[in-house]
């Protein structure tokens, strides 16, 4: 899945984030730190703007991040994607139909090994690898995986972002308005 040579995905934290991505052409984001309440009108008004936005189920506000939660969401809010540390999360939104991310920390070698059989378990669409700015790691999960990577997390420059790319991620998550208008297109 292409996200027409977007490699910026906006991770929006707030309605102001928002507003901010709305000013731009990108087609696909990210919501974080999101209230149960909001989260209806939240993605309808996104979807008004033609935004498809994937939500990070484990930031939600009043909701727990567990396979009950994702079938309401898959079912009643209805997101483009969903990004999740919990394997049953990840299950759970592919059987509902769901684009689903699985996010992992990469901090050591153990920690990567544990990745790569938990992504073998769940069989995400995407995964989230953080942090994005070691290419090496991007690459190696690539190629252990085939899955589409998005990078995340300490990524500050364009340089990181060009890197991040280059090693073979499909599109870095950032809330850095900085980045976001450098890559606008």
């Amino acid at each position: 899945m292409s996200f027409q040579d977007q490699n910026i995905l906006p991770a929006i934290r707030s309605m102001k984030d928002f507003d901010k991505m709305l000013q731009t052409s990108f087609e696909y984001g990210v919501f974080l730190d999101l209230h149960a309440g909001m989260l209806k009108s939240v993605f309808n008004y996104a979807r008004q703007q033609n935004k498809k936005m994937f939500l990070h189920l484990d930031l939600i506000h009043g909701l727990s991040s567990d396979e009950y939660a994702t079938e309401f969401i898959c079912q009643e809010i209805k997101p483009y994607g969903i990004i999740s540390t919990k394997g049953s999360v990840i299950k759970k939104a592919r059987q509902k139909g769901v684009y689903a991310t699985q996010r992992i920390f990469v901090i050591d070698s153990s920690a990567m090994n544990r990745s790569i059989e938990l992504i073998k378990k769940t069989n995400p669409d995407y995964i989230e690898v953080l942090p994005g700015v070691v290419p090496k790691i991007i690459k190696e999960i690539k190629e252990k995986t085939g899955k589409p990577i998005f990078a995340g997390g300490l990524i500050e420059t364009v340089e990181e972002v060009e890197e991040a790319i280059n090693a073979g991620a499909t599109a870095i998550t950032t809330s850095d308005h900085v980045l976001w208008k450098h890559f606008d297109s």
